[in-house]
């Protein structure tokens, strides 16, 4: 396993997981390095949520190991990593719908971790434009591509070194794929590790450096995104439906 040049920050090894007695992962191997963007790419149940969960600590892993910034996080309980710096973005939002935008980014305040410049929401409204006019809005009124962009926003406001990000770019319209894509530059671009789950080919290679393609609970192809574009046998086996 290998993720290039730069620092590790997270390390993943042999990962194993399961729900009560179905296992789902099957020894997951993946690296992500400082200001890269991986993606890992596969079918629906495949195994790609379930991976950002067991690294969160969401899914209890049964096996190998998460390293994360040099400390062995397996079996950390999530607020505990989430601590160290590993910021989660959900596929479900789960925002605080009865808090307005500004509300919403306020509960995802953290203290600052040494060297970093400090997120706020002006910060986050540079990134997010669409955020800034609807500050005072609740959550409950805005559109679903809205309401992952405030989710990101929520995450970033606790200043993570890391980001899990779960299917980013699904069920939205085009345009708000475009600027899910470049937020995600944004962030990659201000040194946050990003790795993000994803069934969109396009849009993985608009932001990711490198792909891991997951099929059935275990890394089958790991490579550039330019690579996986030209290899089509692996998206004929792996990736189309």
């Amino acid at each position: 396993m290998s993720a290039g040049g730069g620092a590790v920050v997270l390390s993943v090894e042999g990962l194993r997981a399961a729900y009560g007695r179905a296992q789902i992962l099957f020894g997951v191997d993946l690296a992500l390095r400082r200001g890269e963007v991986a993606a890992l790419m596969g079918r629906n149940g495949a195994g790609k949520t379930t991976t950002l969960k067991a690294v969160m600590g969401l899914v209890p892993p049964t096996g190998g190991t998460v390293v994360f910034e040099g400390r062995d996080v397996t079996g950390w309980e999530p607020f505990r990593i989430a601590r160290l710096g590993l910021g989660y973005v959900p596929e479900e939002r789960r925002i605080f719908t009865d808090l307005t935008v500004f509300e919403n980014l306020e509960v995802g305040r953290r203290p600052l971790a040494d060297g970093q410049a400090p997120w706020t929401p002006e910060r986050l409204f540079s990134i997010f434009p669409n955020l800034a006019e609807m500050r005072a809005r609740r959550a409950s009124a805005m559109s679903g591509g809205e309401q992952q962009m405030l989710t990101i926003a929520r995450t970033l406001m606790g200043n993570p070194r890391a980001v899990l990000l779960d299917e980013p770019s699904e069920g939205l319209a085009p345009v708000i794929v475009e600027q899910m894509a470049e937020a995600v530059l944004r962030m990659k671009g201000e040194g946050i590790a990003v790795l993000l789950s994803e069934q969109n080919l396009s849009f993985a290679s608009a932001v990711a450096d490198r792909a891991y393609v997951i099929e059935k609970g275990a890394v089958r192809y790991e490579g550039t995104t330019a690579e996986l574009e030209v290899r089509s046998e692996v998206r004929e086996a792996y990736l189309t439906v």
